[in-house]
């Protein structure tokens, strides 16, 4: 009898090579993974994440729902009652149609799926989130980033011509933008979402931070779509996304969301903090307390230029991204070095606001540095 246990012959790594070459799509074989850095034992201001914990009673309140949940069977398919837990919380009316995903990026997988045919195009401004033009290339669509004006702000009148030029089926619109931070006019967005043939969805990662929405108006419109995550609100570890549109848009979503896609325990932890709404909305007026507080002090420091936001995060332009990244790193601070993923963010950091003390390490490296 062979022992279980005894080691194995490998194959041939140049044989294992050579069928990944033969079989995996070249796009795919040229792309690199989304990077998560590790940041154990780290201030961590890379994320977007909700610095802050919670009560003592909402974690009480979190544990009584989660020990009464059956892992053993599946969860509800539809996630009905966290539909209508999201839907108190929102005062969302009946004819809006609720649709959940597996965190946000699940949703943005959903909507390039249900545009994917021949010749179709996926447009939005750029820089923007990357898993807009990652999700169309998967897709094998043709992504067109239309350029922002030099001072990150929207170049409506050049969306308005691409979305001429190119027809897309789909328009990704995020509101306020990441990693930009910066908040369109909402004028601006209704031209486009008038002038767009296919789908625009809105992308309101953020909304908590930016007093302004379209979620109110989304029975406005025939094609907008808005997409939201509860994970910069304080909920980032439970991934749950959800999109809300006219009932129409979401039958068709529906029908290429996998089976059983919220687990169980998300089911249960969601509505027990939503039920708290008002801890979180004291946690996002923190945020934006600091956001103020530190993109002065930044905007303060020789050479460094600090770009409005409207989200838990600031960009700033530095002298040499690459060094002041690392100074920070070695200092046990985290934040985003985003400066080689497009021109127009040469040498620019993308910074979580995090609590007083964290803003503070963050602040008192750089002045130092500085």
């Amino acid at each position: 009898m062979n022992d279980p246990r005894a080691p194995r012959p490998h194959a041939d790594p140049g044989e294992v090579a050579a069928r990944v070459k033969a079989t995996v799509r070249p796009k795919i074989r040229a792309m690199a993974a989304y990077p998560v850095a590790k940041a154990v034992g780290m201030i961590k201001l890379d994320a977007m994440e909700n610095p802050y914990g919670l009560t003592g009673e909402a974690r009480a309140a979190i544990a009584a729902a989660v020990a009464n949940v059956r892992i053993n069977r599946y969860p509800d398919g539809a996630g009905d009652e966290l539909k209508a837990a999201l839907r108190r919380s929102l005062a969302l009316p009946d004819d809006v149609a609720l649709l959940l995903g597996n965190g946000s990026d699940e949703l943005l997988t959903m909507l390039t799926a249900v545009v994917a045919k021949p010749g179709a195009v996926v447009l939005a401004p750029d820089p923007s989130f990357v898993l807009y033009r990652t999700n169309a290339e998967l897709a094998n669509l043709r992504f067109v980033g239309v350029p922002l004006a030099a001072d990150l702000t929207l170049d409506v009148d050049a969306m308005l011509t691409a979305i001429a030029r190119e027809r897309p089926a789909l328009v990704w619109l995020a509101y306020p933008n990441n990693p930009t931070g910066t908040l369109f006019a909402a004028e601006d967005v209704e031209r486009i979402i008038r002038a767009a043939p296919g789908i625009v969805a809105v992308d309101e990662a953020y909304y908590a931070f930016a007093d302004a929405s379209f979620l109110p108006r989304v029975l406005e419109f025939p094609n907008l779509i808005v997409v939201r995550t509860v994970s910069k609100i304080g909920m980032a570890g439970v991934r749950l996304g959800y999109a809300a549109a006219h009932p129409a848009w979401i039958a068709e979503l529906d029908k290429v969301r996998p089976p059983y896609n919220v687990n169980a325990l998300t089911q249960a932890v969601v509505p027990v903090l939503l039920a708290h709404g008002d801890l979180l909305a004291e946690q996002a007026a923190a945020i934006r307390r600091e956001r103020a507080r530190v993109a002065a002090a930044l905007a303060g420091l020789r050479r460094v230029a600090v770009f409005p936001s409207h989200a838990n995060f600031v960009l700033a332009r530095v002298p040499d991204a690459d060094a002041w990244f690392a100074t920070l790193k070695d200092a046990g601070i985290l934040v985003k070095n985003v400066g080689g993923w497009h021109p127009l963010l040469a040498n620019c950091l993308r910074i979580t606001i995090g609590t007083p003390a964290e803003n503070n390490a963050l602040l008192e490296t750089l002045g130092r540095y500085a």
